[in-house]
């Protein structure tokens, strides 16, 4: 009886079905994955292009995105390699093939170039890595070269159990003959390898239950060598000459058919036998791998390790605690918690930025709890929001072990030489390596200042050359000659356009035309866009520019404003893509024309060189806590003047990355009624993000403040030795804290109140604060000690937290932004402050009038006030009653996004002390350490 016929026709096509249902299956998962495959071709050779074109039209009927990427035969070593290197970093490729013979003018290592592959892309399965795994049965952990893996689905096609029978192999290559070897031995079959050096070959054969041939010998194994009833599996492919063929040959295999089938109890033909297998195995293993990646980087799914804190009492400075932990190296960190290697840019070993492009791979995943830290009207050293921030995710990850992220803002540079302190956090709750956070970190505020600068120069430089040219001079110089011809730049097309001018030829503009589109005939006095520096200098604060001989005596009073202050920073915390950046620097205004209309950068043709110097500084930083948990480090806009919140794109990331039952942390800037109202008001709304809980930091030391005793300062601090007397506080000091949890449940968010202890204070005062924070509504009132102890010290926050993102909320925002400008201004000082009324005076009225005619009436509100009161005067402690907010000056932040009307007067440079922290600092030359800073 003739042997049974095995098609691999029959069986790829299966195969092929199985792995189109499994794709389908991915994408209903994930909408936006498909698993990818490259094909890399040196040369052009025609059977390699025929073998590609077969990969390419499997690859897309199963579904798999793949792509042929040729190089030249010029091509050398070193660019085959690079272009590996490329696709090995690319995380949507998940199979790489190098098409083999490499045909190339110059001489290239194969098998270089083969192990270059990274093995978890290798779906050939042909690096060593992948070959000693295979070798050593760790089948599961390795790509099997596609060959010998469709022989193997072959074999069990037939129903043939290998275990425990005779294989025989002729055959030893890498690709065929080595691996099916060790693959039939970890299924169980006691194999013989047999070779061009075995001695009786035909005795060899007759044994073998299960017969494998890739010699590469054309019909070499007659048929009376092979074992009645054996399975035979034929991998030859020869021609040899035959006339009846129209091209004088046909291909066969290394086994006889005609004779072998006569033998064997299955067989495979030559060609539709093993030739088809492997093309189907190869998108078997892409698939694979493809799923191996879903498996591995799941969002939420971190294989994360803490750094245990050693710690010391008394706790030591904050630099000696940053200095005694030592940090993971920030790419084995990013690999913790889900970040793919070409999602990071490492700057050094414990700072790097991440790209944006992660936002759409995570686009479809569920985000997680979102929790915003603020405290109660503050003393001027503040209640330690940051230290709470940290302490609360060092809580969470490394002593609950959920996923968790910190979102905090980056510092100003100036205050670090100025005064003391960062804003790191302090004690063992800090961010590390704290000299990094405080100082240069990847450099976005210098990418800050620059922008802001570039606007400077380019509004006195309009306005001067405006004022020193004819409109046809003017003209020309802004659409020169080239090449005998004008044309208009992109940006000078939206300037036509926002003009009304539907014309692209700069020959065909009227006079009229020419001067509406060359002047903006900016009003001096309206500048409000000022230069900026990241340094405290009080000097700065007024001054006169344009006195050179070479400025024509066009002079004008300015000021520096610190770079913290700019627009542009508090546009980077309210951005949502590269493309909303781009609109939003170009819709700044920085003066207003004599007629009354806004100029914005795009005006000036400056928004593009904006975009350029902020492409990097838009990418979030990525840091770590002493505790080895991770940190978004990204923007710091001014809690006063702007809205005192990181950036919207870190917390969007974060979210995503920590999964639906990880926390993201953030900070609001100042006390409740000013960075917390503005977190919810501006950023929410800008974000479409909604908070599950709010935490409202207290100390004992600011409620006695409040509840009449000294005010806390720098110089001296007594409020140590007050007595927290029972009635002082509930109708004082606590009203204050009362009030705060009250403007935070306006938001409908449950409130938890943390007391960040002191080692002043005393039990009992520590519980009564708990206790009539409970009272005053918030959900929960614990005391944390994370200053001290770290995490462990804030773990009852971090219970009360995770208990609290489960509560019933309603969240709202206080107003609706349609409401005229006065309303929303009259609705934050009467809800959140406690005013009975506001008052606009002149330039405040003058302003309404001007912004809601130049159409940026319906912008959110940023008060710019005291953070040392919730009325506008510094020196009213406790719960102000029966005042009236000044509003002095609005002004407009139109490309970040909104109005902020100014109570009193806003300082928007520091200057330094007589005593400056620089005298502390130095460099060791031998170390490289910072030495003095904190």
């Amino acid at each position: 009886m003739s042997a049974q016929i095995i098609s691999g026709k029959e069986v790829s096509a299966q195969v092929r079905e199985r792995l189109r249902k499994d794709v389908e299956q991915m994408k209903l998962k994930d909408s936006n994955f498909r698993p990818g495959l490259v094909v890399l071709q040196v040369g052009d050779r025609d059977d390699s292009n025929l073998y590609i074109s077969m990969k390419l039209k499997a690859a897309a009927e199963i579904g798999i995105n793949a792509t042929h990427m040729r190089l030249p035969k010029t091509a050398t070593e070193e660019e085959v390699l690079h272009s590996i290197r490329e696709v090995n970093e690319n995380s949507s490729v998940h199979g790489l093939i190098v098409q083999l013979p490499l045909d190339s003018v110059h001489k290239i290592d194969t098998e270089k170039v083969t192990n270059a592959v990274a093995p978890e892309k290798d779906v050939d399965g042909l690096t060593s890595i992948n070959a000693g795994k295979l070798s050593r049965g760790d089948l599961g952990d390795c790509f099997i070269p596609c060959t010998p893996n469709g022989c193997m689905e072959l074999i069990r096609q037939t129903g043939v159990s290998v275990a425990g029978k005779r294989a025989v192999v002729i055959g030893r290559s890498k690709i065929v003959g080595a691996p099916m070897h060790d693959l039939l031995l970890w299924s169980h079959a006691t194999v013989t390898t047999c070779h061009s050096k075995t001695a009786d070959l035909a005795g060899e054969v007759g044994k073998a239950d299960i017969l494998v041939v890739g010699i590469g010998k054309a019909e070499m194994v007659k048929g009376e060598w092979i074992k009645k009833g054996a399975v035979v599996i034929d991998c030859g492919i020869n021609h040899i000459l035959d006339d009846t063929k129209a091209n004088g040959k046909r291909v066969v295999g290394d086994v006889h058919y005609a004779s072998a089938k006569e033998q064997a109890g299955f067989i495979t033909p030559v060609p539709g036998g093993v030739g088809p297998m492997t093309v189907a195995m190869l998108m078997a293993n892409t698939v694979l791998s493809a799923k191996r990646f879903l498996e591995t980087h799941q969002p939420g799914k971190w294989d994360i390790s803490y750094t245990k804190l050693n710690l010391q009492k008394p706790v030591p400075s904050d630099i000696v605690v940053s200095r005694s932990c030592v940090p993971k190296p920030i790419d084995r960190l990013a690999k913790e918690v889900g970040l793919l290697s070409d999602e990071v840019e490492l700057y050094g070993k414990t700072k790097a930025k991440v790209q944006l492009n992660i936002i759409k791979r995570l686009q479809s995943q569920p985000d997680g709890k979102y929790v915003v830290v603020t405290g109660i009207t503050p003393t001027p050293l503040g209640e330690g929001k940051s230290t709470t921030t940290i302490g609360l995710v060092q809580a969470l990850g490394a002593h609950m072990k959920l996923n968790v992220f910190a979102c905090v803002r980056q510092p100003s540079q100036g205050p670090t030489f100025g005064i003391k302190g960062g804003a790191a956090g302090g004690g063992y709750s800090q961010v590390i390596p704290m000299e990094e956070f405080n100082l240069h970190l990847t450099g976005d505020i210098h990418a800050i200042t620059a922008a802001n600068n570039l606007v400077a120069a380019a509004v006195d430089a309009r306005m001067f050359h405006e004022a020193t040219q004819s409109d046809k001079a003017l003209y020309n110089r802004l659409v020169p000659l080239s090449g005998g011809q004008r044309k208009f730049s992109p940006i000078q097309i939206h300037r036509l356009k926002k003009l009304g001018i539907d014309k692209t030829d700069p020959s065909t503009l009227t006079e009229e035309e020419i001067t509406r589109f060359a002047r903006l005939d900016i009003d001096p006095s309206s500048v409000t866009w000022q230069r900026v520096l990241d340094t405290n200098d009080r000097f700065l604060r007024k001054i006169t520019i344009g006195q050179a001989p070479t400025e024509k005596g066009y002079t004008r009073e300015a000021q520096f404003d610190i770079t913290v202050a700019s627009e542009i920073m508090a546009v980077l915390a309210l951005t949502s893509s590269l493309e909303d950046m781009r609109q939003r620097l170009a819709k700044m205004v920085v003066a207003t024309s004599r007629s009354g209309q806004p100029i914005t950068t795009e005006d000036l043709g400056v928004s593009g060189a904006l975009t350029v110097l902020m492409k990097d500084a838009i990418k979030p930083n990525l840091m770590q806590t002493l505790e080895g948990t991770p940190v978004f480090v990204h923007a710091g806009p001014f809690a006063n003047i702007a809205h005192g919140n990181s950036s919207i794109l870190a917390d969007k990331i974060a979210l995503k990355l920590v999964g639906p039952d990880g926390f993201v942390v953030t900070e609001a800037g100042f006390g409740a009624d000013i960075g917390m109202e503005k977190f919810f008001n501006i950023k929410c709304r800008y974000s479409g993000l909604r908070p599950h809980v709010v935490v409202l930091v207290a100390t004992v030391r600011a409620l006695k403040m409040h509840g009449g005793g000294p005010t806390v300062g720098i110089a001296g601090c007594v409020w140590n030795l007050l007595p927290l007397l029972h009635d002082n506080i509930e109708e004082n000091g606590c009203s204050n804290m009362r009030k705060q949890i009250e403007n935070a449940k306006h938001f409908g968010v449950p409130v938890v109140v943390a007391v960040n202890a002191f080692k002043t204070d005393t039990e009992a005062e520590l519980d009564l604060v708990c206790s009539m924070a409970k009272d005053g509504g918030a959900f929960d009132a614990v005391r944390c000690s994370h200053w001290a102890e770290g995490g462990a010290g804030a773990m009852a926050l971090g219970q009360a937290v995770q208990k609290a993102s489960d509560a019933p909320s309603n969240f709202k925002f206080l107003y609706e932004l349609e409401l005229p400008i006065a309303d929303k201004i009259r609705i934050i000082a009467q809800k959140i402050y406690g005013a009975d009324d506001i008052e606009l005076l002149p330039e405040a009225q003058h302003k309404v009038e001007l912004y809601t005619k130049q159409g940026f009436g319906n912008l959110p509100i940023c008060m710019a006030k005291t953070h040392l009161s919730l009325s506008h005067e510094a020196d009213k402690k406790g719960v102000p009653t029966g005042f009236v907010v000044p509003i002095r000056d609005i002004r407009a932040s139109v490309g970040a996004g909104f109005l902020y009307p100014l109570v009193g007067t806003m300082p928007t440079i520091p200057g330094l002390p007589t005593r400056p922290c620089f005298y502390d600092i130095d460099l060791d030359p031998e170390t490289e350490q910072v030495n003095g800073l904190f």
